[in-house]
C-alpha cells in the first residue's frame, strides 16, 4: 500500500510536547535506582546555536537515553553560562543592557535547543547570571575564605587594555587577550586568589586514577601542573659588584648536575637584585619597564623575543670560587616563578643557547649522548636536551646526569654560605595561585567590604547575595561598579562606619567550576544539598571541547575540593568520565583571490560535478567560486550552516543522525550537503519500511525465532543489538550507526515480505521482535522517528519510556570459528569451521587445504597440535 512520507515538521514538535507533558526526562532525586549523570559543557548565551553545539549535544543526548533505557535513573541537566565580557560589548555597541541581552539570547538558544528533541530536565535549568545562583557562589566564596582557601594580595597581573581587565595565564593566547586579541600588558594590582597550589600534588596524583579521561587530557594537566624535582641553590655575589645590601642570588634548577656549563644567571626585572641595580642605572630601568609592559604567562615568554640587560653584577659558582657568572635582566624570567632567578646552560637549554648567541655567551657542552664521543661532540643551533653522560665536567666526567645530579646535590647540600646550605632539594610547582580579580561589571560580586578602621570584612551571609545594579552605564571604558554613585558605598557590618564594597567581580570560570553540583539540587538554600550532590557526583560522563583541557577543567578539579573542605560535597572528582569531541568542520568558498577575496556562505553557491571536478558557482551571478580548504565553521569564514536551517529542511533527527555517523565522535566531522541528504534519507526509508509493514505487524507479539525461515532474521537483529550496545558502552556513536544501516538493509526484504502477507506466524513474530529492536536501537539517536514508527506498530507506552532490549544469546553465538594454521611456526593457512567440531575433524579440514597440501609436497607431517579454537600447528 502507498504510505505517506515522515514529515519531520509534524512528528517531532508532536513527540515534544508529550514529552514534555508526560514529565519523561524530569528526575526524582529520590528515585532508588543506580544513578547515572550525564552532561554536556553548558553554552555562554550567544544568541544562536551552531552545529558545534548541535553534535555535542546529540551525543549527550544518546549516552541518556541509552542509560535512561537501561534502567538508570537519568540526571541530564542544561544550564547557561551567562556572566563575561560578551555581554558588556553588546551593551556598549547597542545600547541594551547586559541582563536584557543575555536573557533574550537565552530565550532564543532554549527555543533551538528545544527543536533538537534533546532529553533534557529543564526544570533544573538556571543561568550564572541568575542572582540566586551567584548567591550561592557567594556563600562558597565566604565559606572558602574561612578555611584560609582564599586570600589577597598586590601581584602582576595580565591587563588586556582593550577589555580592561585581568586575565588568568591561561587567558592570555600567544601575548595577546583570548576574547579581545589584544596584546596583554604587565600592572601591578591588588588581587583575589583561590589557593588553588594547596593541591598541587593532589590534583596531580589523582590524574593517575581518572582513566576514563582521554590520555591526551591527563597529560595536559601534568604538564600545566609541573611537579619537578630540583634544587635550590645560592650563588654568592661578587661584594665588588654587589648593589647595597646584596648579597646572594639564589636559583630554582632541575638540573644541578649541569652546572659546569653555566655561563650566565637571568634574574626577573622585579628581583630585589635586579631593583637594585636599576636604582643605580637608568639603562637597566628602562629595559625592567619594557618587561614589565610584556604578558606574564609562559606562552607570551615562549613566544617574545629573549632580550636582556648585563647589570654588571658578577656571582661566583657554587662549585669553584675562583669562577665568576654576569648577571642579566631577562625578559623571560618572572617573580612568580621559582624564585625570580635562573642559571643558564646554554648547551642543555635552548632558550639558554638562544640567550647566549644573542650576546656572545660561552656555550660549553657538559652531557652528551651515551654513546657519543666527548673529543668531537659540540653544540650547534640546537642545545642537547637529553639525558645521557657527563663531558666536561671536572669530576662528574663519565657519569650519568641521574648520578651527576645526586653527586651536586650531596656536595651543595654540604657546603655553606653566609651559614647555611648552599643548595636544598626542593620540589617545585609550575601550577600558581588562581587570580579570580575582574575589573568589570557583568560578573558575581566578589562579597568583601573595605573599612578604613576593620580592613577587609566579609559580607554577612545573611545579608546575602551582594546584588549586581541594574543601573549602570557603559559609555566610558572600565568598571562601572567604580562609578555607581550609590553601589559601592555601605556601612561596615563590624563597625558600622562609612565603607566600600569590593567592586571587581570574579572570574566567570568560577561560575563554571561548580555548575554542575549546583544541577543536583538547583532549588536548595544553600549551595548544595549534601548528601544529594555526594550521591550524584561525580558526574558519569562529562563531554566537551578539548579547548577546556585546562582551565575549566582544572579549576572545576580544584573547586570540588574546596567545596569537600567546606563541607558542601564529599568527593574530590568532578568528572568520572571524559570525552572531548571533535569540532564540525566545512569546505570555505572565496570571490575572487587573495586578501581582497570575499568569502562565501554554503547556501549562497552550488556545486555541480563536471567531467570528475567540482565546480562552484555564485547563485545570484553565476559567477565561479573557489571552493578553499575545510576548516572550522567560523562566521569570519562563513563556512557556516544555520541549525535552524536544517532542522527546518530535514528535522532535528537527521541532523542528529548525521553528526553521529560521519566519523568517530573525537575527529572533526565534514559537514556535506550530500551527507545530510543521506542521512534524510535514511530516516525516510525506516519509517517507509516500518511504516508498510506496521498494519500486518500490529496484532503479533514479538517473539525470536530459533529455528525455521525466521532465524536468520532473528539472528541478525540479536547480535546488531549487542554490537549497538557495546558501541554505545564505548560512546562509538559512528559505529553504531553504520550497525544500523546494515540491520535496516538487512530486515528490508522481511519486512516488505511481511507487509505483503508473505511467512507464517512464527516468521511475523520474528519480523515483529526485529523491528521492535531497530526502532528501540534508533531511539536514541532519531527519537521522533523512532516514537513515530513504535506507535505505527500499535505500542501504547514511548519508546523513551521503554526498557532497552535485551539480545538472546543462543541467537548471538558464531557457529563458525576461523583457525590459523601454522606450519613450522610460520602461518601458511587459516580455516573456517564449524565451532562443534571435533579434532579429528579439524586435522581432516586442515590436511585438505590447498595451501597446506602446497607445503607438505606430499610429505605426512610429523604431528599436528590443535589448540581447540584458537590455532592449528603442523610440524612436517
Amino acid at each position: 500500500m502507498a504510505t505517506e512520507r515522515y514529515n519531520p515538521r509534524d512528528a517531532e514538535p508532536r513527540w515534544q510536547q508529550k514529552w514534555n507533558e508526560a514529565k519523561v526526562f524530569e528526575t526524582d532525586n529520590s528515585d532508588p535506582r543506580e544513578k547515572y549523570y550525564v552532561l554536556e559543557m553548558f553554552p555562554y548565551p550567544s544568541g544562536r546555536i551552531h552545529m558545534g553545539h548541535v553534535r555535542n549535544y546529540a551525543m549527550g543526548d544518546v549516552v541518556a537515553r541509552y542509560k535512561r533505557a537501561r534502567g538508570f535513573n537519568v540526571l541530564h541537566p542544561m544550564g547557561w553560562d551567562a556572566f563575561g565580557m560578551p555581554a558588556e560589548n553588546a551593551a556598549r555597541d547597542n545600547k541594551v543592557h547586559p541582563k536584557t541581552w543575555t536573557y533574550q539570547n537565552i530565550e532564543s538558544m532554549k527555543k533551538q535547543l528545544k527543536a533538537m528533541g534533546l532529553s533534557l530536565d529543564w526544570s533544573r535549568e538556571f543561568a550564572t547570571c541568575d542572582v540566586e545562583y551567584y548567591q550561592q557562589q557567594q556563600h562558597l566564596f565566604l565559606d572558602m575564605m574561612e578555611k584560609g582557601l582564599v586570600y589577597r594580595k598586590q601581584s602582576k597581573v595580565n591587563w588586556d587594555p582593550v577589555d580592561q581587565t585581568v586575565l588568568a595565564n591561561e587567558q592570555v593566547i600567544d601575548g595577546r587577550g583570548w576574547r579581545s586579541g589584544a596584546l596583554v600588558e604587565q600592572r601591578e594590582l591588588v588581587q583575589w586568589f583561590f589557593k588553588i597550589t594547596d593541591f598541587s600534588q593532589d590534583l596531580l596524583d589523582e590524574l593517575d586514577n581518572l582513566d576514563q579521561w582521554p590520555e591526551k587530557v591527563r597529560l595536559m594537566q601534568k604538564n600545566w601542573i609541573g611537579r619537578s624535582e630540583g634544587m635550590v641553590i645560592r650563588w654568592e655575589i661578587n661584594g665588588s659588584t654587589a648593589p647595597a645590601g646584596e648579597t646572594e642570588i639564589s636559583v630554582y634548577t632541575t638540573r644541578p648536575d649541569t652546572l659546569f656549563g653555566a655561563s650566565f644567571l637571568a634574574i626577573a626585572a622585579d628581583h630585589p637584585v635586579a631593583k637594585a641595580a636599576a636604582a643605580q642605572n637608568p639603562a637597566i630601568e628602562a629595559f625592567a619597564e619594557e618587561c614589565r609592559r610584556q604578558g606574564t604567562s609562559l606562552a607570551a615568554l615562549e613566544t617574545a623575543e629573549k632580550k636582556g640587560i648585563d647589570t654588571g653584577i658578577r656571582v661566583r659558582h657554587p662549585l669553584d670560587s675562583s669562577w665568576e657568572l654576569p648577571v642579566y635582566v631577562a625578559n623571560f624570567v618572572l617573580m612568580e616563578y621559582g624564585t625570580g632567578a635562573i642559571f643558564g646552560c646554554p648547551s642543555g637549554d635552548q632558550r639558554d643557547l638562544d640567550f647566549a648567541r644573542k650576546y656572545s655567551l660561552p656555550v660549553v657542552p657538559v652531557v652528551m649522548p651515551k654513546d657519543g664521543d666527548a673529543a668531537s661532540f659540540t653544540v650547534g643551533d640546537t642545545a642537547y636536551v637529553d639525558d645521557g653522560v657527563m663531558i666536561n665536567s671536572r669530576f662528574l666526567d663519565g657519569k650519568t646526569t641521574d648520578e651527576a645530579f645526586q653527586i651536586v646535590a650531596d656536595m651543595l647540600a654540604a657546603q655553606t654560605l653566609n651559614g647555611a646550605p648552599q643548595g636544598e632539594r626542593k620540589v617545585n610547582f609550575r601550577l600558581r595561585d588562581w587570580g579570580i580579580s575582574r575589573q568589570r561589571y557583568w560578573g558575581c560580586p566578589i562579597p568583601v567590604i573595605h573599612c578604613d578602621d576593620c580592613g577587609v570584612v566579609p559580607v554577612p551571609k545573611k545579608s546575602l547575595p551582594v546584588q549586581l545594579p541594574d543601573d549602570v552605564t557603559f559609555d566610558q571604558p572600565g568598571n562601572p561598579l567604580d562609578r555607581h554613585p550609590t553601589w559601592r558605598h555601605v556601612a561596615c557590618p563590624q563597625c558600622g562606619k562609612d565603607a566600600r564594597r569590593e567592586t571587581d567581580t570574579m572570574d566567570t570560570f568560577v561560575d563554571s567550576s561548580w555548575y554542575f553540583t549546583r544541577f543536583t539540587a538547583p532549588w536548595e538554600a544553600a549551595p548544595t544539598d549534601h548528601a544529594v550532590a555526594s550521591r550524584w557526583l561525580p558526574v558519569d560522563q562529562y563531554i566537551g571541547g578539548i579547548e577546556h583541557a585546562i582551565l575549566h577543567l582544572l579549576y572545576s578539579r580544584f573547586f570540588t575540593r574546596a567545596m569537600r573542605e567546606t563541607g558542601h560535597v564529599d568527593v574530590k572528582e568532578p568528572f568520572k568520565g571524559l570525552f572531548t569531541q571533535g569540532m564540525v568542520v566545512h569546505e570555505t568558498y572565496k570571490l575572487g583571490t587573495g586578501q581582497n577575496g570575499e568569502w562565501v556562505a554554503p547556501a549562497d553557491i552550488s556545486i555541480e560535478e563536471i567531467d570528475g571536478k567540482r565546480r562552484a558557482t555564485l547563485l545570484r551571478s553565476g559567477e565561479e567560486v573557489t571552493i578553499g580548504s575545510i576548516e572550522k565553521m567560523s562566521k569570519s569564514k562563513k563556512n557556516v550552516v544555520d541549525p535552524d536551517d536544517i532542522i527546518a529542511s530535514y528535522g532535528a533527527d537527521t541532523a542528529r543522525f548525521f553528526v553521529l555517523s560521519d566519523s568517530p565522535p573525537d575527529r572533526d566531522v565534514i559537514w556535506s550537503e550530500a551527507g545530510v541528504e543521506g542521512a534524510h534519507r535514511f530516516t525516510q526509508r525506516l519509517w517507509r519500511l516500518i511504516s508498510e509493514a506496521s498494519e500486518t505487524l500490529k496484532g503479533v507479539a514479538p517473539a525470536p525465532a530459533h529455528q525455521g525461515e525466521g532465524l536468520p532474521v532473528s539472528q541478525v537483529a540479536h547480535k546488531t543489538l549487542q554490537a549497538v550496545q557495546a558501541d554505545l558502552d564505548k560512546l562509538s556513536f559512528n559505529k553504531a550507526v553504520a550497525r544500523i544501516y546494515e540491520l535496516v538493509n538487512a530486515l528490508a526484504g522481511p519486512l516488505t515480505d511481511v507487509a505483503a502477507g508473505k511467512g507464517d506466524a512464527a516468521y511475523h513474530a520474528a519480523v515483529r521482535d526485529a523491528a521492535e529492536i531497530l526502532i528501540q536501537i534508533v531511539a536514541p539517536m532519531a527519537p521522533h522517528l523512532a516514537e513515530e514508527c513504535w506507535a505505527a506498530l500499535g505500542n501504547d507506552e514511548i519508546v523513551s519510556r521503554t526498557a532497552w532490549p535485551r539480545y538472546e544469546d543462543a541467537l548471538v553465538v558464531e557457529n563458525e570459528v576461523t583457525l590459523p594454521v601454522q606450519i613450522n611456526g610460520k602461518k601458511r593457512a587459516e580455516l573456517t569451521i564449524a565451532r562443534s567440531a571435533d579434532q579429528t575433524a579439524v586435522e581432516a579440514a586442515v590436511l585438505a587445504l590447498d595451501a597446506v597440501q602446497a607445503a607438505l609436497n606430499g610429505q605426512v607431517p610429523k604431528k599436528i597440535i590443535v589448540v581447540p579454537q584458537r590455532i592449528v600447528n603442523i610440524v612436517a
